[in-house]
């Protein structure tokens, strides 16, 4: 594929196993970048995210035209785009990790504590559970996946679920942005799958 990716590196980030995962669905072209000019004209973009929201939304925020950027090439441009963990989370009008934080804004949405429904499930979410959709979209099927997370999306745009102690999101789209909580690049073949699907994805 010769598509130019751009995998943001905002230091809150599994970088290096997010671009190797990347190449092995068959990337042609990652570029490893916190320049905002490369990001504009990238012809598609990854958000990867580890961490805590306000933490992750703050160093994003903090490199000069970032945001500007992803706004210009994701929403005006239609670029394909991917959020991973808290990559999707950002995608959210607010997090509620360390006080209120303002996201991208891109789908209606708050992250909010995981709060299982029984008190023995433990939070965080750690490790493999099903992704099941819940609206048709050309990235999502059924399988499992790998998830590690304490906060989750409660909000518009949700096009898969998984379950801890109740009902919890596992995707979030809107015409050509897709919002992944769990961590494609740590789940072996189906993660690689979806890479493959967003690569070759024309919304």
């Amino acid at each position: 594929m010769s598509d130019t990716v751009a995998l943001i590196d905002y230091g809150a980030g599994n970088l290096k196993s997010v671009h190797n995962a990347l190449n092995a669905a068959g990337a042609g072209h990652v570029r490893v970048t916190a320049d905002s000019a490369l990001v504009a004209a990238a012809d598609r973009i990854v958000l990867p995210g580890v961490g805590a929201f306000a933490a992750c939304m703050n160093a994003l925020a903090a490199i000069p035209g970032m945001v500007e950027a992803l706004n210009a090439a994701a929403v005006d441009k239609g670029r394909p785009f991917l959020g991973i963990c808290v990559g999707m989370q950002l995608l959210a009008d607010r997090g509620e990790e360390y006080g209120v934080t303002p996201g991208l804004g891109w789908i209606g949405g708050t992250v909010r504590a995981i709060v299982p429904d029984d008190p023995a499930v433990k939070v965080p979410h750690m490790g493999w559970n099903d992704v099941t959709p819940s609206a048709a979209h050309p990235l999502i099927v059924p399988g499992e996946a790998y998830f590690l997370h304490s906060y989750a999306f409660w909000g518009d745009g949700m096009i898969a679920t998984t379950r801890h102690g109740g009902p919890l999101t596992a995707a979030i789209g809107r015409d050509n942005i897709v919002g992944v909580q769990f961590h494609p690049e740590k789940s072996q073949g189906y993660g690689l799958d979806f890479l493959t699907r967003f690569l070759e994805w024309r919304p």
